[in-house]
Formats: C-alpha cells, structure tokens, sequence
C-alpha cells in the first residue's frame, strides 16, 4: 500500500472517532437521565408563604399546598421569612376536622363524602374556650327540634297572682241604731239577705219619749200661730222653741219623711216608722217584732253592695311589682269564663308573719250583683313595664349553684354560658350579665345539649385525652 492510501486511512479513522464521541455527547444532553429524588423540605401556603405544614394540606379555598423541595432556592420576596433552605419549626398536628365544620374528626388525612380533604388543627391554634363548645350535625338539630331566639331589648311585663275574698265596701256599711228606748211593735223587715231600697219602712217603735217629744213640737208650734200679734221678740222666742223641737227630732233619728208629716198633719203619731238609711242588702237583723230595744242597740246592719272589695294576699317577694292604681282581673270560681276588670286601691302596711304575705284591696264595680261576700277569688294584677335586654324563660338552664344558656356560634356549635338574671317577667327574663344583644339563644330542646356539654366537661375533668389510636376515628362533642 502507497503512502498517499495509508494517510486516507487515517483521516477516516479520526473523522469516525470524531463524529462518535460528537454523537454520544449529542444523545447524552438531549436524552438526560432519570434525576434524583427530590427531597421535600415543607409545604407552604399557596397564598401566604409564611404559613407552611410539614405535611401536604389544603388552604380554606381548597387550593393545594406548595411544596419547596431542599435544592429549591426560596423565592423572591421570601427571604425575609426563610433566609436558608433549612426547614421551619415543625407544628404539631393534634387531629383532622372536617373541612364543612361537622364534629366529624380523624387523627390521620382523610376525605369527606364530597372528596375534600380534612383540614389540619395544630396544637398552637386550638383555643381554650373551644374546649366547652359541644358541636352537632345537622341532621342532629333537625331531629331534636332545636328552636333559637335572639337576645334583644323588649319591654318585660310581669304579671302578680294571687287570690283573695270578696268583702263588702266598708265605706258603704250602714248600721240602724236607736238612740232613745222603745218596743218594736211592727217588723217589715224579718229576713237577713233582704234586699232594701233608701227610705223603705225597716219597722215600727212604739216609744214613750218620742211621743212627748212630738208633743212638745206641736205645742210650740200652736203656741207661735196664737202670739202672731205679740210682741217680736216674744215671737222670736218661739220660733227658736220650734225649731228646738224639730231637731230634737232629728237628733234622736227621726227621718225627715216622719218630721214632714208630723208637720202636715198635726197630729201625734203612736208609733214611729224607722226607715232604711240606704239602698242594699241586711247583713245581719237583730231586731225581733215585741222587743225592748234599748238607745244604742244596732237592729239592722245594711251594706250596699254596689261595689265591693277583694282582699288580696300578695307575697313579700312581689310587693314591689304592685302600686295603687295598676288594673287588675279578677276570676271567680261561680262564674267560669268571666272576667271582672277592677283596680288596686290600696296596699296594707302591715305583714302577715305566719305566710309572709300582705293585704291589698282592690275595689270591683257590681252592678248587677253577682259578686257577694265570702267568695273565693284569683287575682291577676298587671306589672309595671320597664325596657330591659332580655330572653325567653324557656332558654334559661338552673340547677345547683349554676344558670347558663345555651348561645349559638353557627355551623352546628354552642357554648354553654353562665348568665346573672334579674326580673322574671310572664314570658321573659332580664339579662345582666353575660349576654350582649344579638347573639342568639336556644330556646328549644336545650337541656339535651346542656346534657351533652355536661359529659365531655366530665370526661375532660379526668385529664387530657391521650392520642387516638393510628387509623382510628373519634368524634369530638358529637351527639
């Protein structure tokens, strides 16, 4: 072989040897091999960097954490907030709630029925009052027939009860009494519970002194018409015996129809007519047809019973709810379903000490008469009403030392809340402390909650729930 062949040779040797390494540099950079795993350092937050989780999680919108892996410089804007790549201080994850605010929790990443993930509750964002909120599904609240109002300022209204006696109106008792001695000859009147009407002739008395008495009216009388010529003064003389006469009459309590016709007809009567001294009814006859009654012996006692009293007893407790003047409904036993409207007159300033009660008369209009004394009567005096922030009564949970209600927060939770309590009304309650207007109150169903809340505070009592079990499932302040 020539020279000149052996030197092609050689150049097609190295032109080979060329275009082979250039080629498996070629493939080597467009065919890259299979990377490294990449090592995750901490999940951030895809809207605030600065919230990171050590595991992968959901932002409340449920948008996907950003992983930032260990060779991943940290972004612009963030070097404030992580100036090396070295992972922040891992939080400790306490369980999994529910991503719609269901009770539903899990102590490992789970989804819901609709596929969202449950979203993280670390140990340095669980709240102390949220350990006393008892938490309930909804379907829960439907089927307990959980009913709510609202705290607001109201007018409260208390109504005082009580009963009481129906008694006569002291003010219009009349008693019939003699004031000279005589007999009772003729008795008109002869039954207690009779019905008299003002003048009506009660009886009829035979008295000596009433006789010279009359007497002495008619002489002085006749006297005056015969000394018509005489002098003035003579006449003025026996005028004033006259009158004198007449209002010895009076004094003894002759009525004025007696003394007309002794004036009329000039003529001594033997027995006196005594008449009623009001319209109403005989609550008690001591007079007995034939005998002696003697100057200030009552014979009849009348009462008119147009208007009559109800004597009220009225606790101490609720004696400052009453004042003169406040309506008031009375309620008889004789007359179901009827209503009598009156009014409070009066309020006695003396206790009962036996029942710690006191009196309070209130005054009926009885037209009709169907009120009578000695009837049993339920009294209804309406409370003064004063603006106040208030709730239902229904809504209030007592026992032992402790008032609480039950506020709603929303989403299935309530938080049993100590209130202080003032007036009780009819229907509402006045707040004094521990709730603000606007918030809400159950007022339905809310002592089985309270049960609920009362269990977890007693199995709280014993210390803090130790760690639910890997791949088990709790359930925190569910029904």
């Amino acid at each position: 072989m020539n020279r000149s062949a052996v030197l092609l040779v050689l150049a097609a040797l190295i032109v080979g040897l060329a275009s082979g390494y250039w080629l498996a540099g070629f493939r080597e950079v467009s065919e890259p091999s299979t990377p490294a795993e990449r090592k995750v350092l901490y999940y951030r937050h895809p809207m605030n960097p600065s919230v990171t989780s050590p595991v992968p999680a959901k932002d409340e919108m449920g948008m996907d954490y950003v992983p930032v892996y260990e060779d991943q410089a940290p972004e612009a804007g963030q070097a404030e907030q992580h100036p090396s790549a070295e992972a922040p201080k891992e939080r400790r994850i306490l369980y999994y709630r529910n991503p719609m605010g269901l009770p539903d929790t899990s102590p490992v990443p789970k989804k819901d029925s609709m596929g969202m993930d449950y979203i993280p509750v670390y140990a340095d964002e669980e709240t102390p009052s949220e350990t006393n909120i008892v938490r309930i599904t909804p379907e829960k609240v439907q089927k307990l027939g959980v009913r709510t109002a609202a705290v607001e300022e109201r007018d409260l209204t208390r109504t005082v009860r009580a009963v009481g006696l129906i008694e006569a109106d002291e003010r219009r008792l009349h008693t019939v009494t003699l004031k000279f001695d005589g007999y009772i000859e003729d008795l008109h009147v002869n039954a207690t519970g009779q019905a008299v009407e003002k003048g009506q002739p009660l009886f009829e008395l035979y008295s000596p002194d009433l006789l010279s008495a009359q007497n002495d009216y008619l002489i002085a009388r006749n006297s005056r018409s015969a000394l018509q010529d005489a002098h003035p003064h003579t006449q003025a003389e026996m005028e004033n015996l006259v009158q004198s006469s007449l209002e010895r009459l009076r004094y003894w309590g002759v009525s004025e129809t007696e003394i007309r016709r002794l004036e009329q007809q000039g003529v001594v009567r033997r027995n006196l007519v005594i008449r009623s001294p009001a319209s109403g009814v005989v609550l008690e006859k001591m007079a007995i047809e034939g005998m002696r009654a003697m100057a200030g012996d009552a014979l009849f006692k009348i009462a008119d019973l147009s208007s009559v009293w109800v004597m009220a007893k009225i606790f101490e407790q609720e004696l400052g709810l009453v004042a003169a003047g406040q309506a008031v409904r009375v309620k008889l036993d004789a007359y179901p379903g009827r209503t009598f409207e009156g009014k409070v007159t009066f309020i006695y300033p003396t206790l009962e000490p036996e029942t710690r009660t006191a009196k309070v008369r209130i005054e009926l209009p009885n037209p009709h008469g169907l009120l009578k004394p000695m009837m049993y009567a339920h009294v209804e005096i309406g409370g003064r009403s004063h603006r106040v922030l208030a709730i239902p009564r229904s809504s209030v949970l007592e026992g032992g030392k402790r008032t609480l209600v039950l506020v709603e927060l929303g989403e299935g939770r309530f938080e049993p809340r100590p209130v202080k309590l003032g007036t009780r009304g009819d229907e509402w309650i006045q707040v004094l402390e521990g709730l603000k207007a606007g918030e809400t109150v159950v007022v339905s169903a809310n002592f089985l909650i309270d049960a609920e809340s009362s269990l977890k505070s007693a199995l709280e009592s014993f210390g803090a729930p130790e760690p639910p079990p890997p791949g088990g499932h709790t359930d925190h302040g569910r029904m």
